[in-house]
């Protein structure tokens, strides 16, 4: 049994999974007393169950040194953006590189709505687990 089973678990899952959609504001106008909430993606359990299990894993396998992500990615010549990262050529990777991308991926979200969700629908996360499974 493979250490990557908790997260490789996923890839029937996502293939199969609605992952998120955007939730706007329809209702509220923009007066004070009904403000507009601004735009977010509502993911599905599936993705709040992969983030959670992805920080499971990197807590329980320090090897992989997730908290210095950009700094595995950038020896790798990715850069910590979505263009780069959707352009690597996962079939090169190591198993610490293909984390960096899965932690790199999930801490985007904190900084840009939406952008796990662009990683998802763009087949990346996929591609990456399936890395992951192969290695």
């Amino acid at each position: 049994m493979s250490k990557f089973n908790i997260l490789t678990k996923y890839i029937l899952m996502i293939q199969s999974d609605n992952i998120g959609k955007w939730i706007v504001d329809k209702e509220n106008d923009g007066t004070l007393e009904h403000p507009i909430k601004m735009p977010f993606v509502g993911y599905s359990r599936m993705v709040d169950s992969f983030q959670e299990d992805l920080y499971k894993f990197c807590d329980k396998h320090l090897e992989f040194d997730h908290t210095r992500y950009g700094e595995t990615l950038e020896s790798n010549n990715i850069e910590w953006s979505n263009e780069s990262m959707k352009a690597a050529d996962v079939s090169i990777l190591d198993k610490k590189c293909v984390i960096a991308l899965l932690i790199g991926a999930s801490r985007a979200e904190r900084f840009c709505d939406g952008a796990l969700l662009n990683f998802f629908e763009s087949g990346c996360i996929l591609k990456w687990l399936e890395r992951l499974n192969s290695i």
